[in-house]
């Protein structure tokens, strides 16, 4: 059997799934492996916006790159799209909990510190 007559043997819905391409996320964006459930909303990936100092208020720097969970919990609602809860964060999957985290952690490098990393890897 060709390639063609494959196609004509496949149903629309086969089709859009074979020829789907993965979208590109945003700049600091985690897609989630288990989506956050609100009601009727679900959320797929979450976007991360680097946070200005008054937001790390109450919060140990140490801690939050530590990936401390009470850190975690705290901060990222406060630059998170769409904004968590800190209810939101108790729920995540703890893969994606450290995959968010990993991604906030890279907020705190310099720019020359990361092209630097960059030209030894």
């Amino acid at each position: 059997m060709t390639t063609k007559d494959t196609e004509k043997t496949q149903t629309p819905a086969q089709t859009e799934v074979t020829q789907a391409e993965p979208k590109e996320l945003p700049p600091y964006s985690v897609q989630l492996d288990e989506p956050i459930k609100r009601g009727d909303q679900v959320i797929n990936v979450i976007t991360l916006r680097k946070p200005r100092s008054g937001e790390l208020r109450g919060l140990s720097l140490q801690e939050v790159l530590q990936l401390d969970y009470n850190s975690l919990q705290k901060l990222l609602p406060r630059i998170s799209t769409p904004t968590l809860t800190e209810q939101d964060v108790a729920n995540m999957d703890t893969a994606d909990l450290t995959a968010v985290g990993t991604e906030l952690v890279g907020f705190f490098v310099q720019k020359q510190r990361k092209e630097e990393a960059y030209l030894q890897a």
